[in-house]
């Protein structure tokens, strides 16, 4: 199936994805229990991991659960409308996109572990819980949730091809080596901390001055 001939439905899966994936759970819920604006403390970042930093761990665990469930959720909906599932991958990949660059966070967004997982987990589950457990493996171990992150979304098109079956696993490589490659870009500042001994672990309350 060529993409381009269906103009209207790559838009509407675009765009959906894009709009479900920009909304800024982790802002909004710190917000609404009167924590102030996530952005101003920790890395700055408005996903589950900077949340947890504010010591409230029931507010990080349901911004991780929502961050997750946009991602998902862009993935199931297509479907509803009688449209190809490439279009799920379409939908699934702006969902990271619109919560990495949110048009109304002016493009300052988050770094899209959790909706890329939850995007895999329901495109192909596989996948996602293969990346569920890399994730968890290396948190356990390294206690720094940027490495377990860039670590196992970057073994994700890797999982893809190999856990899931011909004709499917291709378009779904591709979307997982994209969005892999997404989150390693979003997390070049980790990087340098991670290789300078200097990333924080996991639970541990960054200062707000640095």
């Amino acid at each position: 199936m060529n993409i381009m001939d269906q103009p209207e439905a790559l838009l509407a899966s675009i765009i959906g994805g894009y709009i479900l994936g920009s909304i800024p759970f982790g802002l909004v819920l710190t917000r609404l229990a009167g924590l102030g604006d996530i952005r101003q403390i920790g890395s700055g970042n408005i996903g589950a991991t900077n949340v947890l930093r504010t010591g409230n761990k029931p507010l990080a665990l349901l911004t991780l659960i929502l961050d997750t469930g946009k991602g998902g959720a862009a993935v199931l909906l297509i479907p509803l409308f009688g449209l190809d599932p490439v279009f799920s991958l379409i939908a699934g990949a702006c969902a990271v996109v619109g919560h990495n660059f949110p048009i109304w966070l002016k493009f300052k967004g988050g770094k899209g572990v959790a909706t890329t997982i939850g995007t895999l987990l329901v495109a192909a589950w596989p996948v996602g819980l293969a990346i569920c457990a890399t994730w968890l493996a290396i948190a356990a171990i390294m206690r720094i949730s940027s490495l377990a992150g860039i670590l196992s979304l970057g073994l994700s098109p890797v999982y893809a091809w190999y856990l899931i079956e011909a004709p499917w696993n291709q378009p779904l490589t591709i979307m997982a080596g994209f969005l892999g490659a997404l989150a390693i870009v979003r997390h070049h500042a980790n990087i340098g901390r991670i290789l300078r001994g200097e990333e924080p672990k996991i639970g541990k309350k960054k200062d707000t001055s640095a």
